[in-house]
């Protein structure tokens, strides 16, 4: 992989920057976060021994996004892929793994619960609004043993508040008419904590015909026995929204005019609803034995009506697809401090998943009749089992060194019934092996040198072959994929951290596997390579900056293409091969702070024989100023594409067009947009 001047000028800035402060492990903190105390519950993310960040609550709960995966893309390394289609509005990936779907890398969960639907993608997320939010944490690579399924590439834990004595509320107005209200409580006396949030958003959208509207509520209650070794919650969830969807553009329709929505999009749109329950029990046994339960219950209804192209022919271009999920688990996990160099930890997950898929398809007409369907391509029941179990231990042999070795294993059952009656099993995967090892030597304070090897999987998911052994339907094996990673942490100077970590992640029989439209596309080989540079800290006591730049590739080592072209050195489509984020936070007294955040990302290839060109790149910057008019009321004005900067996601139509009239089709990305706040407090 070749690496631009850019990336080796900020390589060698960083390289002779130095050291003088402890570093200790590998986590990079941006904000303010909450602080556990120690010796009490599962090991803390930071010992994982891998490329950690955390993005506090003071850089979340203040931001006006009209989704909450876009949170995650001021943290570093973070590809967005927008979307922006109603309810189906884009997700957050890393790792040089891409957000269209085919290959969902990541692993998503708020406050320790898995929260992917099926497929992987990351809906769930919308649930949680800023104002609601503890902090973000992003783990990346192969070595944390603590999840299996879609934790291929690594995984995002939006962690909210909990306990606490507070009452704050929210409420926003902004370009293209959108309204939000956030309103959050908090009350903790004699060991019952209760924590109520409500939101609701409001917007005509940038472009035509986009229409949204969403509520989300939540609760949750926790009560501590009096000497705080057993603690016991609740926590409940609701979320509805209701979206138009302005259709994508062509690069004609584009150029004409990027706000408008095509005609045949008019009767597009998506209705979602969403739920979560969950029970909590964490239990201090001993004074080294630390034992915690979560029992979990999420639901998931989409119906989506959804048009791609013009073209008359046929009638798979005008689809409804309507999902309904739901997801029954357990997280188990007992830690025990077993001597000052010894930790042990076990844990185990079991995860029932009861679902249907309908796919309806429509004959032309513009805009598309969602009326009578044509044919019914989808009517499917389906189950997925997953059990998994893993081990981890720590050692410390001396005060420099710490190895980390672990060990998971998951398995995987269920059954389908299609539309015509036939049932199937799932694909016989037998027990998925993934060994871990981990090793961090401090040569002193200042300094921590770090290396993990480890493996993870891909298994297919839908309602349909090849997932499962329909007649005629030959055997999957697993996806394994092999990463590794080398870095070191340090701290330049006593308040800022640095961190440079390459890393290569190997994976074997990789399959593009998109369960919405049936397509399944063996990759077979692949090899996902970069190098990942950060910075943050306190230029002075008024001003924090901070630095983040990702090279990256993702490479097929040996597939076909569906023409029978080999796909040997072509690049993973839709990976862009850099990624930066850079911001600066200045607060000059206790009333006043201004902000300014920049990200960018390379272009990339739309199509998987990489003929069709490269689309994408951007440069966006964002910038915030707040006033505190009193102890407990403050003002903030914020501007979003500062530059108003046009930039689109770019996806490759070539499903439903005549052979050799496939084109790129665009969404395009928001312009200049103002935003203006209200916050209060007591």
């Amino acid at each position: 992989m070749k690496i631009n001047r850019m990336s080796m000028a900020v390589a060698s800035a960083l390289f002779f920057l130095g050291y003088s402060a402890y570093a200790g492990d590998a986590v990079i903190v941006l904000g303010e976060i909450p602080v556990t105390a120690q010796g009490k519950g599962p090991l803390m993310t930071g010992s994982i021994l891998t490329s950690v960040d955390v993005l506090g609550g003071d850089q979340i709960q203040d931001k006006n996004v009209m989704n909450s995966w876009e949170l995650v893309g001021q943290m570093p390394g973070i590809q967005l892929t927008e979307f922006r289609m109603g309810a189906e509005s884009g997700k957050a990936t890393f790792r040089a793994f891409n957000g269209e779907g085919y290959i969902n890398g990541i692993k998503v969960l708020i406050d320790g619960i898995p929260s992917n639907v099926n497929s992987g993608n990351q809906r769930f997320i919308d649930m949680v609004f800023p104002l609601d939010t503890d902090y973000i944490e992003v783990v990346r690579g192969t070595n944390d043993p603590r999840y299996g399924l879609h934790n291929i590439g690594g995984n995002i834990n939006i962690g909210t508040r909990q306990g606490g004595n507070y009452l704050e509320s929210r409420f926003t107005y902004g370009s293209y008419n959108t309204r939000e209200m956030q309103v959050v409580m908090g009350r903790e006396a004699d060991g019952f904590a209760q924590n109520y949030f409500f939101a609701k958003q409001d917007s005509d959208g940038y472009r035509d015909h986009s229409r949204s509207e969403k509520y989300s509520a939540g609760a949750k209650w926790f009560l501590t026995s009096a000497n705080g070794d057993l603690k016991a919650g609740l926590v409940v969830r609701a979320y509805t929204h209701k979206a138009e969807e302005a259709g994508f553009l062509t690069a004609t329709e584009l150029k004409a005019n990027r706000r408008q929505s095509p005609t045949k999009n008019a009767n597009d749109g998506d209705d979602r609803d969403m739920g979560h329950i969950s029970a909590h029990v964490d239990w201090q046994i001993t004074p080294d034995v630390f034992f915690s339960n979560k029992l979990y219950f999420n639901t998931y209804q989409d119906d989506r009506r959804v048009t791609f192209t013009s073209n008359p022919v046929g009638n798979a271009p005008r689809q409804r697809r309507l999902w309904d999920e739901d997801q029954l688990g357990y997280l188990g996990t007992l830690t025990w401090n077993a001597s000052e160099k010894v930790v042990l930890e076990g844990g185990l997950n079991v995860e029932r998943q009861d679902n249907s898929y309908q796919r309806l398809r429509y004959n032309y007409a513009s805009p598309t009749d969602f009326g009578t369907p044509a044919r019914t391509q989808n009517n499917d029941h389906y189950t997925l089992n997953n059990v998994g179990a893993y081990v981890q231990a720590v050692f410390k042999p001396t005060e420099k060194l710490k190895i980390i070795p672990g060990f998971r294993v998951d398995h995987f059952s269920g059954n389908t019934r299609l539309q015509t009656g036939e049932t199937a099993s799932l694909q016989k995967y037998g027990w998925i092996n993934q060994p871990k090892l981990s090793v961090v030597y401090s040569p002193e304070k200042a300094v921590s040198i770090y290396a993990n090897w480890g493996r993870t999987f891909q298994v297919l998911t839908g309602s349909t072959a090849p997932a499962y052994l329909t007649t005629g339907q030959t055997g999957y094996r697993p996806s394994i994929n092999t990463g590794k990673e080398f870095g070191i942490k340090f701290k330049p100077v006593p308040q800022a951290e640095m961190r440079v970590a390459a890393w290569q992640q190997d994976a074997t029989d990789e399959v593009a596997n998109m369960p919405s439209t049936g397509t399944t596309i063996g990759l077979g080989q692949t090899r996902r390579r970069g190098l990942d540079l950060q910075i943050s800290g306190q230029a002075t006591d008024k001003l924090n900056l901070w630095l983040s730049y990702s090279l990256q590739e993702a490479k097929v080592i040996s597939a076909f293409s569906g023409t029978g072209q080999s796909l040997a050195g072509k690049e993973v489509f839709s990976t862009p091969r850099y990624i930066t984020n850079i911001g600066a936070d200045y607060r000059p007294s206790d009333a006043w702070r201004f902000g300014v955040q920049g990200r960018a990302q390379g272009s990339y290839y739309i199509d998987e024989e990489n003929a069709a060109g490269k689309f994408g790149g951007f440069m966006l910057w964002d910038a915030n100023m707040r006033y505190n008019l009193s102890k407990n009321l403050s003002v903030d004005f914020q501007v979003k594409n500062l530059a108003d900067r046009k930039y689109e996601y770019v996806w490759y139509d070539n499903f439903f067009w005549p052979a050799g009239s496939a084109q790129p089709m665009y969404s395009s990305g928001p312009g200049r947009a103002f935003y203006i706040a209200m916050n209060w407090k007591m």
